[in-house]
C-alpha cells in the first residue's frame, strides 16, 4: 500500500499546491521553477470560477489560480491527457486572465501584469521536440528577441524526467523527482537540504489525513484510475483501428497494382485501350501512360 498520496489526482494535487495554509509549498516550487529570474515572496489564491470550466475535462485537469505580491498571476495545472485543441485552451485561459485586468476610464494605460501558465503534463506533447521543460514566450520569429513578457507558458512533461534521487542537481529537479515518484516512495528525500520537503512529507502522508479527507482522496483515486482505464481503452481502439485501416489499404493497393500489371500485359499483347479499360476498370489516360 502506498504511504503517500498520488499528486496526479484532483485531491492530491490540490492538497499539495492548492491550500492557503500550505501556500509556502507552491511559493517554493514557483521559485525553483523561476530560479535566476525572479522571486515570489507571497501569493493569494484567486477564485478558480473565474476560469472557464469544461465538465468533460474534470478528472483530467486540476488547476490552481493565484496572484503574487506584484500582482502577477499564475495558473498552475496538472493535466493527465492531451485532448483536442489543448494548446488553444491554454491560450484561451491565459488570454482571459490578461483581459480581466482591463479597467474602465481614460486613466488606464494598459499597464498589464504578467500571467504565467504552468502546466504539469502526465503525457508527452505531440509535434514538439521531446524535452522535460518547454518555455513559450511572445518573441520575434527571426531574431528571437522578446516582444513582451506579459504572457508565458511553461510545459513540464513528467514522463521525460528520468533522473534518480542522487542525480537531481537543482531544487526544480528535486520537486519534479518527488512529484513523479511520490506514490512509490516510503520516505521523501531532500528533507535535510530543505525544510519544505519535511513539511511536504507531513502533508502527503495518507495516514495523517482526516477521515473526511481520506474519503475524498479515495474517491479521487477512483476517478483517476477510471480515467487511466478509459485512456488505455482509447489507445487500444486506436491501434486496432489503425491496423484494420492499414490492412484494408494494403489490400486495396495490392489489387490496384494487380490491375496495372494485367493492363500492361494486355497492352503489350496489342489489345485495344478501350477493351483494356472495360476489363480492368482503369481509365484511358492511365492505360495510355503504361
Amino acid at each position: 500500500m502506498s504511504r503517500f498520496i498520488n499528486p496526479f489526482t484532483d485531491v492530491g494535487f490540490k492538497r499539495i499546491f492548492g491550500q492557503e495554509i500550505n501556500k509556502d509549498l507552491l511559493i517554493d516550487f514557483l521559485n525553483a521553477l523561476l530560479d535566476g529570474e525572479r522571486q515570489v515572496k507571497d501569493i493569494h489564491f484567486l477564485d478558480k470560477e473565474l476560469l472557464p470550466i469544461y465538465e468533460k475535462d474534470r478528472g483530467l485537469i486540476y488547476d490552481v489560480y493565484c496572484t503574487d505580491e506584484k500582482g502577477e498571476q499564475f495558473i498552475v495545472e496538472m493535466q493527465n491527457k492531451e485532448h483536442a485543441n489543448f494548446r488553444e485552451r491554454t491560450l484561451f485561459y491565459l488570454s482571459q486572465a490578461i483581459s480581466r485586468q482591463g479597467e474602465q476610464g481614460a486613466e488606464w494605460k494598459f499597464n498589464l501584469k504578467a500571467v504565467y501558465g504552468v502546466f504539469f503534463l502526465n503525457f508527452n506533447l505531440t509535434s514538439l521536440p521531446p524535452k522535460l521543460r518547454t518555455d513559450i514566450v511572445l518573441a520575434d520569429r527571426d531574431t528571437h528577441e522578446l516582444f513582451t513578457d506579459k504572457m508565458r507558458y511553461i510545459f513540464i512533461e513528467l514522463p521525460l524526467f528520468t533522473k534518480e534521487e542522487e542525480e537531481c542537481e537543482t531544487d526544480f529537479e528535486r520537486w519534479i523527482y518527488v512529484l513523479k515518484n511520490m506514490e512509490t516512495l516510503q520516505r521523501l528525500p531532500f528533507k535535510a537540504r530543505k525544510a519544505v520537503f519535511e513539511k511536504l512529507e507531513q502533508i502527503v502522508d495518507i495516514a495523517a489525513m482526516s477521515k473526511e479527507d481520506r474519503m475524498k482522496y479515495d474517491e479521487s483515486i477512483k476517478v483517476y484510475r477510471d480515467q487511466l482505464v478509459m485512456m488505455e481503452f482509447e489507445r487500444q481502439q486506436g491501434e486496432a483501428s489503425g491496423f484494420t485501416k492499414g490492412k484494408a489499404e494494403g489490400l486495396a493497393e495490392g489489387k490496384a497494382e494487380e490491375r496495372l500489371k494485367n493492363a500492361r500485359g494486355m497492352k503489350a499483347a496489342g489489345i485495344s485501350p478501350d477493351l483494356i479499360a472495360q476489363i480492368t476498370g482503369l481509365d484511358l489516360e492511365t492505360i495510355k501512360g503504361l
